[in-house]
């Protein structure tokens, strides 16, 4: 069983093998930039492990995992022009480094660029692997959308959040596990299987990146802490402590989500602060744990073996403890 180092490894090779610096030098290099930048290839890993699981060589799913982590990237400069956040895994973002333009149209390029390594493939996996991810494409921008309607609705609630980040995060987790699937060989019902499986943990990762998001460790996290509530994001950790509150922190909680100070350090704190005394900071742990255990479960019918299924277990496990 191939180590979860080795995909990493074997995948960073090959993206800086296929994805190249070339003119014009100012499409390509805010591309090799962010995807120089790191993180923690939890997609392109996710199809590469797949894959192997369903009995292929794993080398066989890099296409498609860079074809994944293109995507996901491309997303990334888009979200941060969206937010206008200063900084990615510790840098600054694209359009801080380059500009606007620059930052929309290397997007889009990558975007492209992701479509373009389904060809590699015999034609009946690449047309399963495009229409895949034509339909997971169109639901994470379904789901940015979401996320950009919320800034301006008072009454939104757990379970449209929940369905939110299902849409923008988790089927992009799902469908990396499909995707190494598809290579394999594997049956439609193994598909349908490892996909719920990556969605659930990918509805766990998204929780746990809005948690880390308030309570990480900045020079761990790679991203400014409080971004979420600079933003007055309405996240689970929010929305939870606004149904389970007292009424005098309720009105503060609201109050904080309509201020944008210039220092936004005291307002961090203060609803940190209500974050931890509603148990909303225990929820949220507890609703990772929850999303977790439904994807471990799931293990038991998926057509892996023994060592296969322990192998995601653990990785599912590392991922709610993470730090970064």
């Amino acid at each position: 069983m191939t180590s979860i180092d080795t995909f990493r490894e074997a995948f960073i090779h090959y993206l800086q093998e296929k994805v190249t610096l070339k003119e014009p030098k100012n499409l390509y290099e805010p591309i090799t930039y962010i995807l120089a930048l790191g993180g923690k290839r939890l997609r392109p890993v996710l199809t590469l492990m797949s894959c192997e699981l369903f009995n292929a060589p794993f080398q066989k799913a890099l296409d498609a995992s860079l074809a994944i982590e293109l995507f996901h990237n491309f997303s990334l400069i888009h979200d941060d022009i969206m937010d206008n956040a200063p900084l990615r895994r510790g840098k600054v973002t694209i359009h801080e480094k380059w500009n606007l333009n620059t930052g929309i149209l290397s997007g889009d390029a990558m975007l492209i660029l992701a479509y373009q390594f389904f060809e590699n493939y015999d034609p009946i996996p690449s047309q399963q692997l495009a229409k895949l991810f034509s339909k997971t494409a169109i639901e994470v921008c379904e789901g940015q959308q979401y996320d950009i309607d919320f800034e301006d609705r008072e009454d939104v609630t757990i379970e449209d959040y929940l369905h939110m980040i299902n849409y923008k995060t988790a089927v992009l987790a799902g469908a990396a596990m499909t995707m190494g699937a598809i290579v394999a060989g594997a049956t439609k019902i193994s598909q349908e299987n490892i996909y719920e499986f990556g969605r659930n943990l990918g509805m766990a990762f998204q929780l746990q990146d809005d948690y880390l998001d308030v309570f990480g460790e900045p020079k761990l996290f790679g991203k400014q802490v409080g971004g979420d509530i600079i933003s007055n994001k309405k996240t689970f950790i929010y929305l939870t402590a606004q149904r389970e509150a007292s009424a005098e922190d309720q009105k503060e909680l609201e109050h904080l989500y309509s201020i944008q100070p210039e220092n936004p350090k005291d307002k961090i704190e203060a609803i940190k602060r209500i974050f931890e005394k509603s148990g909303a900071k225990i929820k949220t742990q507890e609703e990772i744990k929850n999303f977790t255990n439904k994807a471990i479960l799931l293990l038991e019918n998926i057509a892996i073996t023994e060592q296969g299924k322990k192998q995601l277990t653990d990785f599912a496990t590392h991922l709610i403890f993470r730090n970064i």
